[in-house]
């Protein structure tokens, strides 16, 4: 059975093709902060010891859905951990979280260090869910095989087509994206966070695409419609910056339930990885989350050629 890949709320920062996130790009944070995410606020406190910066933290508040939950981010340079800083940042978190009337901080931390997650055990978070992130190498990658598993997953899948597209999705098939979407938080595992499924409609969509665009993103889905009904039941999307050519995310990957089995989620994943290369003809690294749970999800990216590089942990505080 299909299911959906790849969180909803994580971070967009573009990788270089090397095996772990490079800062973002200072062009892109300031187009981010200058074109807010209309379904979200962003709030940010620097950190400075002896006059120079030693972290920062970001908070990010739902305002249409998910209200008691608050996403925070707190980065320190590493000459300046173990002498307060993370938890000066964490402290001003608690208070805009009480003051915005939120219940729950949730944070992320790699296995990569054990700064994170020991950070986040000292001030009281809990796991909640554990992640994995793979990437494919592009640029490595066996062509000739992608194509015949292609072939395969089409032979699978008569009764339905393809359509593909750029930003905000056909308007004839907006409201079935829509739809999917709203399915997402429902779908994909969640272990213990607490979230609550969001309400997404037409409006939404094209605001948050429009933004997407706005902020110098790149944008390229795919999905799969029913032929019999004329909807949209399947949908993927890569996403990345266009000022780093060479790296995508592979974001939300979803298959309506009453139309697994049909192999769809392998199809629009490999049709639009080839639209992006068209798009990308430079692309080298594509990365993608899933829960460590989905494993699914997760042999489909194996076929595909997808490897894990690292492992993620979603941290809960109730306050």
């Amino acid at each position: 059975m299909s299911q959906p890949s790849s969180r909803r709320g994580r971070s967009s920062t573009p990788l270089s093709c090397t095996s772990f996130p490079t800062p973002e790009p200072v062009e892109q944070f300031v187009r981010r902060v200058r074109q807010p995410s209309p379904s979200r606020r962003q709030e940010y406190a620097l950190a400075l010891l002896d006059g120079v910066p030693a972290g920062h933290v970001e908070l990010s508040l739902p305002i249409l859905d998910n209200l008691d939950n608050l996403r925070e981010h707190i980065a320190v340079r590493p000459e300046f951990r173990r002498r307060g800083v993370g938890r000066a940042l964490h402290a001003w978190a608690l208070d805009r979280a009480r003051a915005n009337g939120r219940k729950r901080l949730i944070g992320q931390t790699t296995d990569r260090t054990p700064d994170g997650p020991a950070f986040a055990v000292a001030v009281g978070a809990t796991p909640g869910l554990h992640d994995t992130r793979s990437r494919l190498d592009v640029a490595t990658a066996d062509r000739e095989r992608l194509a015949g598993l292609l072939a395969e997953a089409w032979r699978h899948a008569a009764g339905y087509r393809l359509v593909t597209w750029y930003g905000v999705p056909p308007e004839r098939y907006i409201d079935h994206v829509a739809e999917l979407d709203s399915m997402f938080i429902d779908e994909a595992p969640s272990g213990d966070l607490e979230m609550e499924p969001e309400k997404v409609d037409a409006a939404r969509i094209r605001a948050s695409e429009e933004n997407r665009l706005a902020r110098g993103l790149d944008r390229i889905h795919a999905g799969m419609v029913h032929e019999a009904t004329d909807r949209m039941v399947a949908w993927t999307t890569l996403n990345g910056a266009k000022s780093i050519p060479t790296h995508l995310w592979q974001h939300i990957t979803l298959v309506h339930p009453a139309h697994r089995g049909h192999r769809l989620g392998l199809v629009v994943k490999l049709e639009n990885l080839r639209e992006a290369l068209r798009i990308r003809p430079g692309l080298a690294a594509i990365d993608t989350w899933n829960a460590t749970s989905n494993e699914h999800m997760l042999a489909i990216n194996r076929a595909i050629g997808f490897r894990a590089v690292d492992a993620w942990t979603d941290w809960q505080l109730t306050i």
